[in-house]
């Protein structure tokens, strides 16, 4: 990250955390790569002074837009993912992620299942592209053997966003995010979140206000069963998602972002 922080003429993070991430990073790329020369001396205070240290890296949070797919047909969907759709009080739990290791999408999954055997009403879903292809096959197996979680492909956008304003809450697992996009999709459309307390996560969530924190399958079955019991949670949480969204993830603004940085690089002289 050095090298290429050293190389870039500017680099956009998401978070201020992030950013002071990559900037320490490109500190001791610095002092373990560079020629000798004044940044071997440099504490890191005075390397941030220094107006190309500063200067390089910008905060941009993630900007989101929804379009659900207005003709879509939430009960065909269910019905092709085997859902019974007479369970009474049916709760879907969507989880959405690539299938590779670092999303972690069994995670979950035998907590859920016992859960589901409980209350045959709740189901977890999991949706996304086959990444990794001998992973993909585990994942496949487990839920084939698994009572109440289900696999479906890569959905159009339009029909996921569809898929996820339907469902009850939206999930994540991962093991490692930078700013989940499903998450703030899930806000802007009005679904609870409740997701996996890692720090990309929990820059986004903040629990029992903008959504709920797990750190592990038995606490996530806790706070699934206290949000289907508890409506104002819900609702409390519903609202305060969307907020947040509409306060700090505006596509405009990440448009108008990257359109200046466009024009400061076609001013910039040539190296």
């Amino acid at each position: 990250m050095g090298k290429v922080l050293e190389e870039a003429r500017f680099a956009v993070a998401f978070t201020e955390s992030m950013k002071e991430t990559a900037q320490r990073q490109w500190f001791f790329w610095k002092l373990k790569y560079r020629k000798p020369d004044r940044s071997h001396w440099l504490s890191y205070a005075r390397f941030m002074a220094q107006p190309n240290a500063k200067d390089k890296i910008y905060v941009q949070s993630q900007g989101i837009a929804t379009v659900p797919n207005t003709a879509f047909n939430w009960n065909t969907f269910l019905q092709c993912s085997e859902i019974n759709q007479s369970a009474d009080n049916l709760h879907v739990f969507l989880l959405i992620c690539g299938l590779r290791q670092v999303k972690d999408p069994l995670y979950l999954v035998d907590a859920f299942s016992e859960w589901h055997q409980e209350e045959p009403n709740v189901y977890m879903v999991i949706v996304g592209p086959e990444v990794d292809p001998v992973f993909t096959r585990e994942v496949k197996a487990k839920v084939k053997r698994t009572p109440g979680v289900r696999l479906i492909r890569e959905m159009a956008q339009e029909d996921l966003h569809a898929v996820m304003k339907n469902c009850f809450a939206l999930v994540n697992s991962s093991v490692s995010e930078g700013m989940s996009a499903a998450i703030l999709e899930a806000m802007d459309l009005e679904v609870p979140v409740l997701a996996r307390n890692i720090p990309g996560n929990s820059a986004v969530v903040k629990h029992e206000v903008t959504g709920l924190l797990f750190s592990d399958p038995q606490e996530f079955v806790q706070l699934a069963k206290r949000l289907v019991s508890d409506p104002a949670l819900e609702k409390t949480i519903v609202a305060n998602g969307r907020e947040y969204v509409r306060k700090y993830h505006s596509w405009q603004e990440e448009r108008q972002t990257y359109r200046q940085l466009v024009r400061t690089l076609e001013r910039s002289p040539e190296d």
